[in-house]
């Protein structure tokens, strides 16, 4: 090869950093999951990513939008899928319409969690994560009995991120594919007492780190959003990976998997008594136990959402919506009539 051709395949390289196998010429596609606390601001970073000029609207279960990119002038445009997972964690085992065994290879999730709700955040991280990873394991078992070179990439990939070297191989626990997280709603973060900021900030860091993910605070802001922005294109388009760090919790943080460290995070904000009383088999836990002492969770059903889909105004059929009202007029009258039918029924007492 001549030292020409040698530069085009390290560009080549360099512009598809997660998929050795996209070809020059190729049309590469990936897909996002978007999910997180219901009116979190999920839709809005989904359409400020599209560069959508439009109003957010809430999202009703789960719905689908796409972008395109082009890598250079005169290439086809790559693709990213974007799913949005509506109704915070009511609606959660919808995830496994998105996440299949064809494109696992080239899925990857962002966990918007809204600051303004302190009592609601492990509860909703917790849930969504978890069924995330026991479905997505699902999927990898399945795989590995037809297909064990490509789960052996998919799980190679869960470290790369982390060097092995990292002082913090063996206490961390990357999740099964890319994952970004995102803290949203920052205005209204910043406004909180500096001591409950530095509880939350340093808990989120935690999180992140341990699953492997990126960490970004944003807000309305345009530069705030810009930076979330900047993560999502690296996982949809594979754009350069931002090597910028802000981890000072005066400041929205914003860090790249693999760029922060126990020892930046530091101990689980308590005293050595709290932390001596709380029993607890892995760090999570630890953390879960610490942040919860602080802000108590809701309870699993205060997070559901209660709302019958179908009277959503913005789904609104009026020929649809004119059947389902006889309809239901004629199940009231049949239920009456069944009342005073057994009513007038006469049973033998023998």
């Amino acid at each position: 090869d001549t030292l020409w051709d040698l530069a085009i395949a390290e560009m080549e390289k360099r512009e598809n950093p997660d998929d050795d196998n996209v070809k020059p010429g190729e049309v590469w596609e990936k897909s996002i999951l978007f999910m997180g606390n219901k009116n979190g601001g999920k839709t809005t970073i989904i359409l400020r990513c599209l560069e959508r000029e439009e109003s957010p609207k809430p999202t009703l279960a789960l719905e689908y939008a796409f972008g395109r990119r082009a890598r250079r002038h005169n290439t086809p445009k790559d693709v990213a899928h974007f799913w949005e997972l509506g109704g915070g964690t009511s609606l959660v085992e919808l995830i496994r319409i998105p996440i299949t065994s064809r494109n696992i290879r080239s899925f990857a999730v962002v966990l918007v969690l809204d600051l303004s709700k302190p009592h609601e955040l492990w509860t909703t991280m917790e849930s969504l994560l978890q069924v995330t990873r026991n479905h997505v394991n699902k999927i990898l078992t399945k795989l590995e009995k037809t297909n064990p070179e490509v789960v052996a990439e998919i799980k190679r990939r869960m470290w790369n991120n982390l060097q092995r070297d990292h002082p913090d191989y063996a206490l961390v626990d990357p999740f099964p594919i890319p994952l970004v997280i995102i803290g949203s709603k920052y205005d209204i973060f910043q406004e909180f007492d500096s001591e409950m900021r530095k509880i939350i900030s340093k808990t989120l860091r935690f999180v992140s780190h341990y699953y492997g993910a990126s960490l970004v605070f944003t807000s309305k802001s345009e530069a705030l959003l810009l930076k979330a922005r900047a993560l999502i294109n690296h996982l949809a388009f594979g754009y350069d990976k931002s090597k910028s760090v802000s981890v000072d919790p005066s400041k929205p943080l914003f860090i790249p998997a693999g760029l922060d460290s126990m020892s930046q995070i530091g101990p689980p904000p308590a005293s050595d008594s709290d932390l001596g009383k709380m029993r607890a088999n892995t760090p999570l836990e630890l953390w879960k136990k610490v942040f919860e002492k602080t802000f108590p969770p809701k309870s699993f059903c205060d997070l559901q959402d209660t709302k019958d889909p179908a009277q959503d105004s913005q789904y609104a059929e009026y020929e649809v919506d004119v059947m389902r009202a006889q309809k239901n007029q004629e199940l009231e009258q049949y239920k009456r009539n069944a009342s005073k039918s057994w009513k007038e029924m006469d049973f033998d007492s023998d």
